[in-house]
């Protein structure tokens, strides 16, 4: 990926700059990312996660060729040229394998990864860091680098089988759970910066006894802990005193930034801060995700107060229908009860509730919700009382009173965040149409 090797380049030169990856499969979250690359004339990093989307289909039940053309269709539609369009994938690794034996869940990742870089994605996070079945709870650097680099080879060969621009790899041992903590946060530790030097070195070491020195080469990123994290209703914002160190010691390292995940709902400064420091990709999911249901929660109280229940759609009771009709995706986290239960469902900051809106009652309800605001146009006031930035941009005549423009619209306010952090030559005036 030449536009990332570049980002490095520039970076490492010295340039504040950085770029951020949605990791989200939502259409209206993708549709986001691509309008406000667009907006912004930036890349749009797109990163499925290895449980959403795999070659058993994940969550979404799509695999990699599929979400890459509905990724690039959306592009299409959101006028971002293709070009534009940087395709990834994060914590490919044994993730939603870990309950087998390593061998089987590694043999499966490796599957994985080849149906990936074969489909076209170019930035691979390939993470080893958790434990399968018959592992001890903690792996050592020596054992993750070199199922790391074994999944490598499996990436490697893909790309020469299907050709096109060579793959950039991003590596690391201290990897966060992916989409938040699953207990409560008290304190976190930063890497040490002798962990992390260790880590590149385990990895550079393993990647050397399996002949991938070219892949090495293409290794832009390292995956750290710099203190950002959060869970149900806490955010661990990032203090740059507390990674110093590790910001320094990256100076001794070529060609590699850090790359930070678990960003989401970081303030502006704080995104700003972390790349000065070198964690120049940042990761967000949650947060986007989050952002749509807020979204959401506002229409649907709109319509109620416009329509009347009996003649709304009903978003809000389908989905917290549909999520205590089948828990699974959210039983492992969300320990409370009673009220203290409703909220965690509908507000906890890991967003849950994204694994539930292609539930066919819900999709089917936000059809409706859409056809409500496609046929007629709600008092201003709600809107206003509801969602005001929205309500400022209508009035601008910036904004049409569409369900899917208004969603974006407010997405895309978290966005503006990690654009204007990443570049400080962003315009203000481009954070949103």
């Amino acid at each position: 990926m030449k536009a990332l090797l570049e980002l490095v380049r520039r970076h490492r030169g010295g340039e504040p700059v950085g770029i951020y990856s949605v990791c989200s499969a939502h259409p209206l979250a993708l549709r986001a990312a691509l309008e406000h690359a667009r907006a912004t004339e930036g890349y749009a990093l797109i990163e499925a996660t290895s449980n959403q989307v795999n070659q058993e289909g994940g969550y979404t039940g799509l695999r990699p060729a599929q979400f890459r053309d509905l990724v690039l269709g959306l592009a299409d539609e959101s006028g971002l040229p293709r070009e534009r369009v940087l395709l990834g994938g994060d914590h490919l690794g044994p993730n939603a394998w870990q309950s087998l034996p390593a061998h089987e869940a590694l043999a499966r990742a490796g599957v994985m990864v080849g149906e990936y870089v074969q489909a076209g994605y170019r930035k691979i996070h390939l993470d080893c860091s958790m434990s399968c079945a018959g592992d001890a709870p903690v792996l050592s650097d020596d054992i993750v680098a070199e199922r790391t680099a074994a999944l490598c080879t499996n990436a490697e060969e893909a790309w020469r089988k299907s050709g096109g621009e060579p793959p950039v790899y991003v590596v690391g041992t201290e990897v966060p759970v992916p989409g938040g903590a699953q207990e409560d946060l008290r304190e976190l530790a930063v890497t040490e910066p002798g962990a992390a030097q260790a880590t590149v070195a385990a990895h550079q070491s393993a990647f050397a006894s399996r002949g991938l020195q070219s892949a090495w080469d293409r290794v832009i990123g390292l995956v750290v802990q710099p203190g950002v994290e959060f869970d149900h209703d806490r955010v661990m914002d990032y203090r740059p005193a507390r990674a110093r160190q590790l910001s320094k010691c990256l100076g001794e390292v070529p060609n590699l930034v850090f790359e930070a995940h678990s960003t989401d709902y970081q303030t502006e400064a704080a995104l700003r801060a972390l790349v000065h420091d070198h964690f120049a990709i940042l990761k967000v999911g949650p947060a986007v995700t989050f952002a749509l249901r807020e979204a959401v929660w506002a229409l649907d109280s709109i319509e109620q107060q416009w329509r009347g229940e009996a003649r709304s759609a009903n978003v809000r009771a389908t989905i917290l229908h549909a999520m205590c009709a089948d828990p699974r995706h959210w039983r492992k986290y969300y320990h409370g009860t009673g009220p203290a239960l409703d909220l965690q469902l509908q507000y906890s900051l890991s967003d849950r509730i994204r694994y539930y809106w292609p539930v066919p009652a819900v999709a089917a309800a936000l059809g409706r919700l859409r056809a409500t605001f496609e046929n007629g146009t709600p008092p201003l006031a709600l809107l206003s009382q509801y969602l005001p930035a929205a309500h400022s941009a209508v009035r601008a005549g910036t904004l049409p009173m569409r369900m899917n423009d208004l969603v974006i619209h407010h997405i895309r306010q978290v966005l503006s965040h990690y654009s204007r952090a990443c570049d400080p030559q962003t315009p203000e005036e481009g954070t949103v149409t």
